[in-house]
């Protein structure tokens, strides 16, 4: 059943099936249908998260067990509501102790039963995999090693020993294996088998295999089988070697019962592939839409002058967002992932080297050409829409203005060609359009995530999961133009404001966006509190860019929390790269920016954080309980991610993945309680076959007032950038015309207004929303 909205819970061992049981009650209370459960199958001991599955075939011990889902299930049915489960299909952990599936690869080799499940090029590795797991290069590290019956130990590392090699000298038994043990920074150069992004820990697994996918996805099926889970999340698509076919095979083995949603962060107008059997994606394109709709499109450009002023970005900071994430890019492509460019080219070569008339195409000049047309692909993967057609056009000439030499360019064609499946078929060929997708969407979420997103910061709630920093704003025309399309083409896709992989919670970014609005008094509170940090005993930024994110990422929590507030800055700042990074830290850099942390937004300036937060907490209850009415209103099924019916402020993980604790309601509470419970009590009103209006306000002040009418039932209004509201005097005259009807104010539930014109100061008279019903309301159903 397509579920009408569901609850995100990180399962971790503090926070089991057992304690997701317990919450149960509460959560049916709140309102929604499912429970959106993350990962439940076996994962490395002690994992936070669950993405590095060991044994897809297992339930998680830790968690409870399959007993213990089971039983979560049981009484979430007690309660009215079902299971969604998030999968891992892409990867598995590469820990052969924990992982017998690679334990056995590493043992047995490539004619192991378990090789075909993991993407390995024995070629490429001489006919061995490289495990990059030492501390330093092997000859310093042989010392630490061991042989204890048919296993090597290496610190809390396992590896097991071919047949009859455990006898031999160390540097012979080493030579024997099916593997090859090596320094860690290997891994950029030299790894052989496909991992998630860049992440050696998490080896490919080649579910587009059936016996593959039905070895790790048994467990799966059987528990949709038996009415155990009733929706999927699928993790990470883009990592599939054919994401369509996956995911047709995938719904032919649920028996097309289950709503599956993925994992797909959509670019500016890309489209989610229409052929894929899911009913849409997980939601990153509703908060980029949801997001814009509270970022001023006037004071946003002023606040990215501010910035190239202040922290003076040159060179790989970049002060203009396309040309940072192009530096990023490269950077990514020429050291993250120079092994999947290493991987491309043999791939490029071998066809060369089999066709006559493509053998004069120089190594140096495939490379240059895989490198210069993945850093132009504009989007995850260069699906049939979009992406490929970037492809034949504005990328491939783009990518030949590189080279010196036009006749040497030409190497651009045939990577191109190669990357389309134009050169006809055979195992290389495919083999590289299918590794060329899947390095796209790597480098793509390495270098705008995880470099662009923490170099380009004029208004850093922009740089959110599938955001545009470079053009934040979104106007409620655009915003109705997107609702429309959802209506009609995927009603039951995802929507979230906030999940574990967010990097601010959306409360967060509801107070930085009123920034845009007051770029002015931003400037002026920045030079205040940067005097007033200077005057202390490390309270100096180490670099002005830094101070500007820190001192925005103060003002998003409102009263700062030393311990996470430095957590966060030090990921930003590695993730960055500029100054240190998690490869080659620079302990010295680093020790400066705890310093400041402790004396500046998180010591005595810390006072003026609060009564700045404070001055803008009227327009940042706005944008919060907009943002979030919105959300649960639109088109698209709605996600709660745990805690954030109330306000909830976190930052990047794993700040966000902190155990569930049910919190203390408040006005966002009983805002989104009474959505769910409208959803829950009339799906035919937000359903697939509900339909999407939008409602448009008169008056001088008709642009603050974003509205839609759901199956002319339900209405929603809210308030836009409210700040600029108040400094232009407020609604005035401004009105709102509502459709025929007696309409009650499910937020007050007093209140009542008949159909046509309704001043907006009237609607708006205790809060900065609406969420109107037409006719009565049933007893004990919205307003509970």
């Amino acid at each position: 059943m397509t579920p009408t909205a569901t609850y995100r819970l990180q399962l971790q061992p503090d926070f089991p099936f057992a304690a997701a049981a317990e919450a149960v009650p509460y959560l049916a209370e709140l309102g929604v249908s499912h429970l959106h459960l993350s990962p439940v199958l076996e994962a490395v001991p002690g994992s936070a998260h669950g993405y590095d599955v060991v044994d897809p075939a297992r339930v998680r011990e830790e968690l409870g067990g399959e007993e213990g889902l089971r039983r979560l299930a049981r009484t979430a049915r007690e309660h009215g509501l079902g299971l969604v489960l998030d999968i891992v299909p892409n990867h598995m952990a590469a820990v052969p102790r924990h992982n017998r599936a690679l334990w056995e690869v590493l043992r047995e080799g490539p004619l192991s039963p378990y090789a075909r499940w993991f993407d390995i090029d024995w070629e490429a590795g001489a006919g061995k995999v490289l495990l990059p797991v030492l501390a330093g290069r092997i000859g310093d590290e042989l010392g630490a090693m061991r042989v204890e019956g048919d296993v090597l130990h290496y610190g809390e590392q396992r590896f097991p020993l071919r047949e009859s090699t455990a006898k031999l000298p160390l540097p012979e038994l080493l030579d024997a294996q099916w593997y090859r043990l090596g320094w860690w920074r290997l891994a950029r150069t030299e790894l052989n088998y496909r991992r998630f992004f860049t992440i050696s820990e998490l080896i490919g697994v080649r579910v587009e295999d059936p016996e593959v996918f039905d070895a790790t996805h048994g467990k799966i099926l059987e528990l949709v089988r038996d009415g155990v889970v009733e929706g999927l999340r699928v993790d990470h698509p883009d990592g599939l070697a054919d994401p369509e076919a996956y995911l047709r095979r995938l719904d032919e083995a649920t028996g097309g019962t289950c709503w599956t949603v993925v994992e797909k962060i959509l670019t500016g107008d890309e489209r989610l592939p229409a052929g894929w059997r899911v009913a849409g994606t997980t939601g990153y394109d509703a908060l980029r839409h949801v997001d814009g709709l509270f970022t001023d499109p006037a004071g946003e450009p002023r606040l990215v002058d501010q910035y190239r002023e202040f922290a003076g970005p040159a060179g790989d900071r970049g002060g203009y967002w396309e040309a940072t994430v192009r530096r990023a890019a490269y950077k990514v492509l020429t050291r993250e992932l120079a092994a999947e460019t290493t991987a491309l080219t043999r791939l490029a070569e071998r066809v060369c080297a089999a066709d006559p008339a493509l053998r004069d195409h120089a190594p140096w000049t495939l490379r240059a050409a895989v490198r210069e047309l993945l850093v132009r692909v504009p989007v995850y993967r260069p699906y049939r829409i979009g992406g490929e057609e970037a492809l034949r056009r504005s990328a491939a000439l783009r990518a030949k203005a590189a080279f010196a030499v036009a006749e040497e360019a030409t190497a651009v064609d045939v990577v191109r060609d190669l990357a389309l499946g134009l050169l006809g078929d055979g195992p290389n060929k495919e083999a590289f359009r299918t590794r060329f997708a899947q390095t796209a969407s790597a480098l793509r979420a390495k270098s705008v995530e995880d470099t662009a997103f923490y170099r380009y910061v004029p208004l850093i709630s922009a740089n959110e999961v599938g955001g545009e920093p470079g053009s934040p704003a979104v106007s409620p025309e655009l915003f109705h133009a997107y609702c429309a399309r959802l209506a009609r083409d995927w009603p039951a896709t995802g929507t979230v404001l906030t999940t574990h992989d967010t990097k601010r919670s959306a409360d967060v970014r509801a107070r930085i966006a009123v920034l845009s609005e007051c770029p002015d008094r931003w400037a002026d509170f920045l030079g205040r509190v940067t005097a007033e940090a200077g005057r202390l005993a490390g309270g100096r930024a180490p670099d002005p860019q830094l101070a500007w994110v820190a001192w925005q990422t103060a003002v998003g929590f409102g009263f700062p929390y030393a311990d996470r507030l430095e957590t966060a800055l030090l990921k930003a700042v590695r993730e960055a790269g500029l100054h240190t990074s998690w490869t080659e830290p620079d302990p010295a850099y680093e020790q400066a920016v705890t310093a400041f942390v402790a004396a500046g937004p998180a010591g005595p300036p810390l006072y003026s954080v609060a009564l700045f937060a404070r001055e803008l907490d009227p327009y940042v209850r706005a944008n919060a309980l907009g943002a979030t009415l919105v959300q649960l209103t639109m088109p698209g099924v709605p996600d709660v991610y745990q805690g954030t019916e109330r306000e909830f402020l976190a930052l990047v993980d794993p700040d966000n993945r902190r155990p569930f604790r049910q919190g203390a309601p408040d006005e966002k509470t009983a805002l989104t309680t009474a959505a769910l419970r409208l959803r829950r009590d009339r799906p035919e009103v937000f359903g697939e076959s509900g339909a999407y209006a939008p409602l448009t306000a008169s008056g001088p002040a008709a642009a603050h007032c974003l509205a839609f009418c759901r199956t002319g039932e339900v209405v929603t209004a809210v308030t836009r950038l409210s700040l600029r509201l108040a400094e232009a005097g407020g609604w005035a005259d401004t009105e709102l015309t509502l459709p025929e009807g007696r309409w009650a104010d499910l937020l007050a539930p007093e209140r009542e207004f008949g159909g046509g014109p309704v001043p907006l100061a009237e609607l708006f008279a205790e809060r900065p929303v609406a969420l109107l019903s037409r006719g009565a309301v049933r007893e004990g159903s919205a307003t509970g």
